[in-house]
């Protein structure tokens, strides 16, 4: 079976003589032909569902961990534990996947793309477990107030 789809710029111009192609160009039509190897939005659906599937359980943890501090007093900390960071490191995969297959739908490499949202979520992630664990420490001392969005020193 001969496969119909041109594998040069040369069969594509011989495409576009025959006009069946209509006004397109042979770099064109050679786009029309273009595999998928990838598909940069199954990734972006299947990290989204990660991320947000491991960021309820992660919720849910700590809001128990918080609960079982206000009734009987039991320790906060070390956060740390395996239960809480395998959802954790769930949301950073999911929000790479994420990152990533949207910034492939835009027409990065999927290594570059993979790259930057992993740089992206691995800072992120690292700053909210310090200061998720700061607050936990003023909790558990009994030195924690409401949270000022105004002021950014207190977060740094």
């Amino acid at each position: 079976m001969i496969d119909p789809a041109p594998i040069d710029l040369q069969d594509a111009s011989l495409d576009a003589a025959s006009g069946f192609y209509g006004d397109l160009d042979p770099s064109e039509i050679l786009l029309e032909y273009a595999p998928l190897i990838e598909p940069p939005y199954l990734v972006a659906g299947v990290g989204l569902a990660i991320g947000v599937l491991c960021g309820l359980t992660f919720a849910r943890l700590v809001q128990d961990r918080l609960e079982g501090w206000k009734q009987d007093r039991l320790a906060l900390l070390p956060l740390g534990t395996a239960s809480t960071t395998v959802p954790y490191i769930g949301v950073v995969i999911g929000v790479t996947l994420f990152i990533g297959g949207s910034l492939q739908v835009f027409g990065f490499s999927s290594g570059a793309a993979l790259l930057v949202s992993f740089v992206l979520s691995i800072g992120t992630a690292g700053a909210l477990w310090a200061q998720l664990e700061r607050l936990m420490t003023q909790v558990e001392n009994g030195t924690f107030s409401a949270v000022d969005f105004d002021n950014f020193d207190q977060f740094f």
